[in-house]
């Protein structure tokens, strides 16, 4: 195919491609897949090889948003049966942190509920960043914690913090559908305070929204502009008791389409795939390994994921590789970049510099890890579930004690056939509430 051969020529060069070509890969044929698939894997595997980054989400805070975010099962009216606890202990959050750091993750995303940070919680979260690199200094640390007021992204820099996410969730032109207390003019802002800062920009998108092939191209081309390091792909899970509880959109093929789409626009970018992995790719999950090389392990901030162990197991099984603590995630010219401007691009804690691996990566062909020269081996939160001021909340010990029967639903398991559900069809067979991990006693699923 003359599209794909094209893509993966200028991806494999590092070049952007056209928004008509990002269009038409999302108009491509089931009969097509594989093709689509194998290319942007040829892409994928020419800037980070077969490495997988792993990262851990800690939610600091959860529920209780007064944000109206139509996604979220935290925002303001959401009636879905979520975990709800005020802030953790900077104790509690590195025992969380502790978890998934052992289970293979180098990157830990703090997530905290809420318009943005007081100064107060920019005081919470610069004792638990310590405490959790008082146990492991080589782990990445990732913020989220809504919009950031002047100096705040500095503040987060100078207490170890390496990298900040704040999603675009959606395209300008429709952001007013999905959320009307903040602005993505707003989003962009913050993520704007944060990489001037020096921290690492994180920032991605939510797709299954009902939005449009032009609304995800224009939003994932935003994000090429704002220069994120890295770019979360997540796949929207249709709480009840939320404004999108019937959006059941997409299908493992669409969600691929989505992943190979942002791969090409960005070849030499970290593509994660973050929140609604399990419940939408299922068990074509592997296959998303060949697009995106980094992904959550275990739960995300108020739904439940597969067992870590399978992440684990899936990752080997596909042929691929976890990376590792001191090995750089971006590319070398990416990673400069990164670095000069204080981030974490390279992967290791506080932006120390990486080395370039070899410029063939092995299992290429020579004459294609040769197109484009340089470096042939390569951070970040799901949606961060709103962005309000904090409102009253249960303590950490309120909800501790509730047990994992007391989630709805079934695991992703028991998902049949590669259909959307009819609009009237709520597919809650999929969707298992969190109820372990941090704010529990219960120990995480990592």
């Amino acid at each position: 195919m003359d599209l794909l051969d094209t893509l993966t020529a200028k991806g494999l060069r590092g070049e952007t491609p056209t928004r008509e070509e990002a269009l038409a890969v999302l108009a491509t044929t089931d009969d097509e897949l594989l093709d689509v698939v194998a290319a942007a894997g040829r892409v994928r595997r020419r800037w980070f090889g077969r490495r997988v980054k792993l990262n851990y989400l800690v939610n600091l805070k959860s529920g209780l948003c007064p944000e109206d975010c139509s996604y979220c099962s935290q925002r303001l009216g959401s009636k879905a049966e979520i975990l709800k606890y005020t802030w953790l202990k900077p104790g509690q959050a590195a025992e969380a942190a502790k978890a998934g750091v052992s289970g293979g993750a180098k990157r830990v995303c703090l997530v905290a509920s809420g318009r943005g940070p007081t100064d107060r919680d920019i005081d919470r979260v610069t004792d638990t960043v310590a405490a959790i690199k008082d146990a492991d200094p080589a782990v990445e640390i990732c913020a989220c914690l809504g919009l950031l007021s002047d100096n705040q992204a500095e503040r987060l820099k100078a207490a170890g913090v390496d990298a900040y996410n704040h999603n675009l969730n959606t395209s300008e032109g429709t952001y007013g559908d999905i959320a009307t207390t903040h602005t993505y003019a707003d989003r962009v802002d913050t993520v704007q305070k944060a990489h001037g800062a020096g921290l690492s920009a994180c920032s991605g998108l939510i797709a299954g929204m009902g939005e449009s092939d032009e609304d995800l191209v224009d939003v994932v081309f935003a994000l090429r502009e704002l220069g994120s390091d890295s770019v979360p792909v997540n796949f929207l899970i249709p709480f009840e008791g939320t404004p999108l509880a019937k959006e059941w959109n997409l299908s493992p093929q669409r969600c691929l389409r989505i992943l190979a789409m942002v791969r090409f626009v960005n070849p030499d970018t970290e593509v994660r795939i973050a929140g609604g992995r399990e419940v939408h790719l299922r068990s074509m999950q592997p296959l998303g390994l060949h697009l995106a090389n980094s992904i959550f392990l275990g739960d995300y901030l108020t739904s439940e994921g597969q067992a870590g162990q399978t992440d684990l197991d899936m990752i080997a099984d596909a042929g691929f590789e976890v990376e590792g603590m001191g090995e750089s995630t971006l590319p070398r010219h990416r990673a400069d970049v990164a670095a000069a401007a204080g981030g974490c691009g390279t992967g290791t804690a506080g932006g120390a510099g990486g080395g370039c691996g070899p410029a063939a990566v092995p299992g290429e062909d020579a004459d294609t890890a040769a197109v484009g020269g340089g470096c042939g081996t390569g951070g970040g939160c799901g949606p961060c579930g709103g962005h309000g001021h904090a409102a009253p909340a249960a303590t950490a010990d309120q909800a501790a004690g509730q047990t994992a029967d007391q989630a709805t639903g079934g695991t992703a398991d028991q998902a049949t056939g590669g259909t959307a559900a009819g609009a009237d069809e709520v597919r809650t067979d999929l969707v298992r509430v969190r109820r372990r991990g941090a704010g529990t006693e219960l120990a995480p699923n990592a």
